[in-house]
């Protein structure tokens, strides 16, 4: 052999080696955490009864309440050990189950306070349910670590102590129930304002909004603060007035003003744009226009911004959709970026960066405007609106060849960013809802390039009140990052591929990406679509997920196809999963066989990185 034939053999085993050191501790942390509940926790009823005596892997997905991401693999993915009349305290050992997104232990008979830890040991957590238990003590402020949370649950417990503040930063929490404790204080404005009074309610110490009871001192203080509460009263009173008269005759042309949107920080930003200094500046549009466009038309287009013209078009993250339609009757989408503090030179960069991504699967990005601190962009607008909504429409009656076409295209727009360069351009947020419809129902993807706008800024913003969305790594949207985002949080191709995998679920399945309704039990199903599909495979049952509304079709046998082309990319391991490129060809294949098309994109060539979309450095 040659010595350069030797070094290749070498280094080949040395990275065998390194692969099998980083991936076996890490399996074997799952099951020293499912052994330290075990030994750790009180289980009268027998209900643990997990045998680690079995070496084969998985095998600890077979135990009850686990799932696992993958189940052929020791990596775990929830623990839902509900109702099992548990005793004890919630477990250190939880540290060891870091990639877990679910950790549910209601109704059992746990004591002791909730570990400030938590989301140190617990980073990815989607779902917390510790309700129906005996716990005590406070709520960690700390809770608001676990910054992917979508539910909290702590009712009927003894928490005492005031409702943490800090749980106001967790922008993507949709659930929370803290009723029948022993909480008290007021409860923080801005959590008041998200959740309705049943997430509150028997806990007799709380008090203010969105309870009745109101927050107040003793009755002995009643006299003097009546007194400061006249002069506060007479003050404010005047000023009332003053602003009133400067109103009247200053702004008598803006009576008809129908009261705009909040901004994220509190302060009424799109009232700061109808500033009179402010309404003369340009939109900068990448193609010369007929008319010019300037602010003051897109504040008419959209009633300052008013909440009834939000659409829905890509990551609620990145920014708010708004729709305009112009005095001439075009509509366009316009786009407040959330957290993004780029100065104006370099922000004029990276729209001229974007500007360049034109394709017939990209939503046609059209300029943009900037207004102090304020980013808009300015899309085509597409008439039937996002993908998500279409599928989640009651009237929902999307064939399968328009959504086996919707496939295609959405795959086209992701390969071509992917395998159209030299160096890749990652999506980050592809979702359903990044996925838009026009006319012809052809896809559109929008949110192109947006990563890097909020995100490569925020080592220059830490502390900001609108800090970045995407801030030390975080991305994607739940239900669409991929297990290895839970240990090794960095964009890849094949993060793109995973996410575009659960798109494509949802077109044949018609279930939400974090929540499955299971037809025949008319309930949902605990896990995600991943998780329910994975169970659906490994029991051979694929068919049994297809969306009610599609069986029937002549096209059962292409709809497992591309079943099965959803499921190679929602792969657990990354290399298990195909390049956008192979993704792309397998769907367009199955199209150009049994449905006729004459369409044709080869001025967009796929000509980089076709066998492994990771091997060259990605751009955002």
């Amino acid at each position: 052999m040659s010595v350069r034939g030797a070094a290749r053999c070498a280094a080949a085993l040395f990275f065998f080696f390194l692969t099998l050191a980083s991936v076996s501790p890490a399996a074997e942390d799952d099951v020293r955490c499912l052994r330290g509940l075990k030994q750790s926790l009180g289980d009268p009823g027998g209900f643990l009864n997990w045998n680690f005596s079995n070496n084969t892997v998985g095998f600890i997905c077979s135990f009850s309440g686990i799932l696992c991401w993958n189940p052929q693999e020791n990596r775990i993915l929830s623990v839902e050990l509900s109702s099992r009349s548990l005793t004890g305290s919630i477990p250190p050992a939880l540290q060891f189950c870091r990639g877990a997104t679910t950790l549910d232990l209601s109704g059992n008979s746990l004591t002791g306070s909730i570990p400030t830890t938590l989301c140190d040991w617990l980073p990815f957590l989607v779902n917390l349910d510790l309700s129906g238990n005996g716990l005590s003590g406070p709520i960690p402020p700390e809770l608001s670590n676990c910054i992917f949370l979508n539910k909290l649950i702590l009712s009927s417990n003894s928490l005492s102590g005031q409702i943490p503040a800090s749980l106001s930063s967790l922008d993507r929490l949709k659930e929370l129930d803290l009723s029948n404790n022993r909480l008290t204080g007021e409860i923080p404005p801005s959590i008041a304002a998200s959740f309705p009074s049943s997430s509150f309610e028997s806990n007799d110490g709380l008090c203010g909004q969105p309870l009745s009871s109101r927050c107040g001192s003793h009755s002995h203080h009643t006299g003097l603060i009546i007194i400061i509460a006249a002069g506060v009263f007479g003050a404010l009173a005047s000023l009332a007035l003053a602003y009133f008269v400067w109103r009247c005759y200053f702004s008598s042309d803006r009576k008809e003003t129908r009261k705009p949107i909040s901004g994220e920080a509190g302060s009424l930003w799109a009232d700061r744009l109808t500033a009179s200094q402010h309404r003369l500046v340009p939109v900068s549009l990448f193609q010369k226009p007929i008319v010019k466009v300037k602010l003051s038309d897109l504040l008419s287009a959209t009633r300052n911004f008013h909440r009834e013209h939000i659409v829905i078009a890509g990551s609620e993250r990145v920014g708010t959709a708004f729709k305009a339609v112009l005095s001439d009757g075009s509509a366009l989408t316009v786009k407040r970026l959330h957290g993004c503090t780029l100065g104006e030179k370099q922000f004029r960069s990276e729209m001229g960066r974007i500007s360049q991504l034109r394709h017939p699967n990209l939503v046609p990005f059209l300029g943009f405007c900037l207004v102090e601190d304020e980013r808009l962009l300015v899309y085509k607008y597409m008439p039937d609106g996002a993908l998500s909504s279409f599928l989640r429409s009651p009237a929902n009656n999307l064939k399968w060849p328009a959504r086996l076409r919707i496939a295609v295209g959405t795959a086209r727009g992701l390969a071509w960013l992917h395998h159209g360069f030299q160096s890749p351009f990652l999506h980050q947020t592809i979702t359903s809802n990044a996925v838009l419809l026009d006319e012809d129902l052809d896809a559109r993807i929008i949110d192109f390039g947006l990563p890097r706008l909020v995100s490569s800024s925020a080592a220059d913003t830490v502390g900001a009140a609108d800090a970045s969305p995407f801030a030390n790594g975080i991305f994607g949207e739940p239900g669409y990052f991929p297990p290895e985002y839970a240990h090794s949080p960095m964009a890849t191709t094949k993060g793109d591929v995973f996410a575009f995998g659960v798109v494509l679920l949802e077109l044949v399945t018609g279930q939400k990406p974090t929540e499955v309704f299971v037809e025949f039990t008319g309930e949902a199903s605990k896990g995600n679509l991943v998780e329910w599909i994975n169970q659906l495979a490994a029991a051979g049952r694929l068919l049994d997920s297809i969306d009610p509304n599609l069986r029937g079709e002549e096209t059962g046998e292409e709809i497992l196809q591309v079943l099965r082309v959803a499921v190679s990319c929602v792969s657990y391991r990354p290399k298990d999963r195909p390049s956008m490129y192979h993704a792309y060809q397998s769907l367009k294949i199955l199209w150009d066989n049994n449905h006729n098309s004459s369409e044709q994109y080869e001025e967009f060539p796929l000509v980089y990185g076709k066998d492994d979309s990771d091997s060259t450095t990605p751009r955002e």
